[in-house]
C-alpha cells in the first residue's frame, strides 16, 4: 500500500493536486463502512501506520535522529496544551469523572487550532491549515461526553498523516514522528485523563488494550523486536517495566497502567495479560495490526466520527 511518505521536491506543483477543503463525516450508515475500506484515506492512514511500525522496529525511544524545524514546531504546539491544562485547574463539582473544565480548555484549542497549525506549515501551504486543524481538533477527546479513545488517537495520527501528505513532514522525519512527537502527544493525552478525570470512548469491554490508547503497543511491540533480552513474558513484571521504560514505548503504557489501577494485573488489564503469553514481539506486533484494524478501523462505533477531506479522501482508491 502506498504510505503517506512525503514528495521527495519541494516543488508547489507536488501539492497542486489538493483542493484544500473542510473535512466532514461521511460514513453514516453500517453498510457505508463498505466507501471507508475501498477508500483513499484508508488505504493512506493504514499505510502511515505501517510506515512508521517498520521504521521504528528494533530502535530504542533513547537512540539518535534527526529532528526537523516541522518537529520542533510540533513539540511547541503540543507544549502549548500542556500549558494551557496547567492554566486550567479542575473544578469543583459532584460527579468524579468528566470534569467541566476540560470543556474550557477544549474551547481555547477550538479557538485557536487553526493558528497552532499555520504556525506549523511553509507559508506556501498555508491555505492546509482549516483542512488540516480539524484533524487536531479531533485528537484531543469529545468535549460534549468529555470521553477520549481510540478514534481520537485516530485523528492523532490523521492529523500526523496529512502533514507528510503536504510535505511538511518528510520522510527522515519518521523516528521523530513517533519517538519524540507521537510520545509527547501521548503524555498531554495522558495529563489531560488524570486532571479531567475523563471517561474512556465507547464501552470497548475486555479486548481494549488500556482504557484509552492502541497505537503505542504496535509501534512499541515492533520497537522491541528481536530484542536480544526482553520477550513479551517480562513486561508484566514491574522491575523490567520500571527499568526499561525510557526506551520502549510499550512499556511506558505498561508503566502508566500500573500508576492508574489497582489490583492484580491479570484482571484489570486481561487482553494485555493474554498478549505477555505470545512467545515473539514479532508475533505481538503481527497480531496487534490485526486486531487494531478489525477492533477499530473496521468498527462502526469508531469510523463514524473519522472526518474526510481532500486529504484524507473519501474518494475509492484508483486502480
Amino acid at each position: 500500500q502506498e504510505a503517506c511518505a512525503p514528495a521527495e521536491d519541494d516543488s508547489p506543483a507536488a501539492y497542486a493536486n489538493f483542493n484544500f477543503q473542510l473535512p466532514k463525516k461521511q460514513i453514516s450508515m453500517v453498510p457505508d463502512m463498505g466507501k471507508w475500506k475501498r477508500s483513499q484515506a484508508y488505504a493512506d492512514y493504514i499505510g502511515f501506520i505501517l510506515t512508521l511500525n517498520e521504521a521504528v522496529k528494533g530502535k530504542q525511544l533513547t537512540c539518535a535522529y534527526p529532528c526537523s524545524e516541522t518537529v520542533k514546531k510540533l513539540l511547541s504546539l503540543l507544549g502549548t496544551l500542556d500549558r494551557w491544562i496547567d492554566e486550567t485547574p479542575p473544578v469543583d463539582q459532584p460527579s468524579r469523572f468528566g470534569n467541566k473544565a476540560y470543556r474550557t480548555w477544549y474551547a481555547k484549542l477550538d479557538q485557536e487550532a487553526e493558528t497552532l497549525v499555520s504556525d506549523i506549515l511553509p507559508s506556501n501551504l498555508s491555505a492546509a491549515a482549516p483542512e488540516i486543524a480539524v484533524y487536531l481538533k479531533e485528537a484531543v477527546g469529545n468535549s460534549t461526553r468529555i470521553d477520549y479513545g481510540t478514534g481520537h488517537e485516530a485523528a492523532f495520527a490523521a492529523f500526523l498523516c496529512c502533514l507528510c501528505k503536504v510535505g511538511a513532514l518528510r520522510v527522515e522525519d519518521q523516528l521523530a514522528i513517533i519517538f519524540k512527537v507521537f510520545d509527547r502527544y501521548l503524555q498531554v493525552m495522558r495529563k489531560l485523563q488524570k486532571t479531567y478525570r475523563m471517561e474512556p470512548a465507547g464501552s470497548q469491554g475486555v479486548w481494549g488494550l488500556d482504557d484509552f490508547q492502541f497505537l503505542p503497543f504496535i509501534w512499541g511491540s515492533s520497537q522491541l523486536i528481536d530484542h536480544p533480552t526482553l520477550e513479551p513474558r517480562h513486561f508484566v513484571e514491574e522491575k523490567v517495566v520500571n527499568e526499561h521504560h525510557q526506551d520502549y514505548m510499550f512499556l511506558e503504557c505498561i508503566k502508566f497502567i500500573n500508576e492508574m489501577k489497582t489490583g492484580p494485573f491479570a484482571e484489570h488489564s486481561n487482553q494485555l495479560w493474554n498478549i505477555s503469553a505470545v512467545p515473539t514481539w514479532a508475533k505481538v506486533n503481527q497480531g496487534l495490526i490485526r486486531m487494531y484494524k478489525a477492533e477499530c478501523l473496521e468498527k462502526f462505533p469508531v469510523i463514524q466520527h473519522f472526518k474526510f477531506g481532500s486529504l484524507l479522501s473519501i474518494q475509492p482508491v484508483k486502480p
